[in-house]
């Protein structure tokens, strides 16, 4: 299937000379929700503005859809909400006029029976009537999100949507989320939160020094570079680690009550099942087990500083 987001050798260099992007090759898929990840100043930002039509792209060229973003800017500007990082809203006015005035900017049609749909799954129903400048932060990022979709996009950008936005609401917002992910909405999003995109990505990105180094399905991103780890709680304090059991990579806590052993996610559970028999074997008996897996954010933190 084409991609719905197709990006080729973009570059942009700003009037200071900072290079923010170098090279960037990117596909994103119809339907999936791809969560770009790096570290403040890595180009995310630039990058969705550029897709957006918001920052001219210094090279490289950018299709939506198959829309050149350049010659045919309106066409993919039509299929794209954004939701930007900074809160920009009519101050002045309220929430039910600054959705609205939203939705004509796009040439479309008056659809109250739409925006009363997307006002109610935000929770912003009731907050019709008042004005923008006297609602918490949180209610404008709701506001935000609610600009954004009232074109009805088939793109949805989402830079930083949940930042000060307390856990509740959160939770809430990536539920309407998921819905429209079911609908076919594409989605790409920039978080700080990287639990989030743990649990709601399909595909990961993660960008550094302005180049992409890595795109690849989450589940498969967390099999191949994770790293698993049992903990055995021993029955007696053990003084030191068998010269037998050299060969496995076996940490023992400064108390001896802890026998930790870490592997990578590729291989099978058969190393674990060897080196119970094994220690078994040398008398040394555990009272409990439990094993834990690398979270996307320990891969995030190795990947990026492995490309420095």
């Amino acid at each position: 299937m084409q991609p719905i987001i197709q990006v080729r050798g973009l570059e942009k260099t700003y009037a200071s000379g900072f290079q923010a992007l170098k090279g960037i090759d990117l596909d994103i898929r119809r339907g999936e929700i791809f969560a770009l990840l790096g570290p403040n100043g890595a180009g995310k930002t630039t990058l969705i503005s550029i897709v957006c039509g918001i920052v001219r792209a210094s090279a490289g060229t950018v299709t939506v859809d198959g829309h050149d973003i350049v010659t045919d800017w309106r066409a993919a500007r039509s299929l794209i909400g954004l939701v930007p990082q900074e809160l920009t809203t009519e101050a002045f006015e309220s929430v039910w006029a600054t959705v609205s005035f939203s939705r004509g900017l796009f040439g479309k049609p008056p659809n109250p029976a739409l925006i009363e749909r997307i006002l109610r799954d935000l929770s912003l129903w009731e907050k019709k009537d008042s004005k923008v400048m006297a609602l918490s932060g949180g209610m404008k990022r709701r506001v935000m999100i609610a600009k954004a979709l009232s074109h009805e996009p088939r793109i949805l950008f989402l830079d930083e949507p949940t930042a000060g936005v307390d856990v509740e609401l959160r939770r809430g917002m990536w539920e309407m989320i998921g819905r429209l992910r079911e609908s076919g909405v594409t989605i790409i999003l920039t978080t700080h939160y990287i639990e989030e995109a743990e649990e709601m990505a399909d595909t990961v990105g993660v960008i550094s020094g302005g180049r992409i180094i890595l795109v690849e399905k989450k589940a498969a991103l967390m099999e191949q570079l994770g790293q698993r780890q049992l903990t055995l709680q021993l029955q007696s304090p053990l003084p030191a680690i068998p010269a037998e059991l050299s060969n496995y990579p076996l940490t023992l806590s400064a108390d001896g009550r802890e026998l930790v052993y870490r592997f990578d996610s590729q291989h099978e559970h058969t190393g674990i099942a060897t080196l119970l028999r094994r220690l078994g074997d040398h008398g040394i008996d555990f009272t409990n087990l439990r094993t834990e897996e690398s979270s996307l954010e320990e891969i995030f933190v190795s990947l990026v500083r492995e490309r420095v």
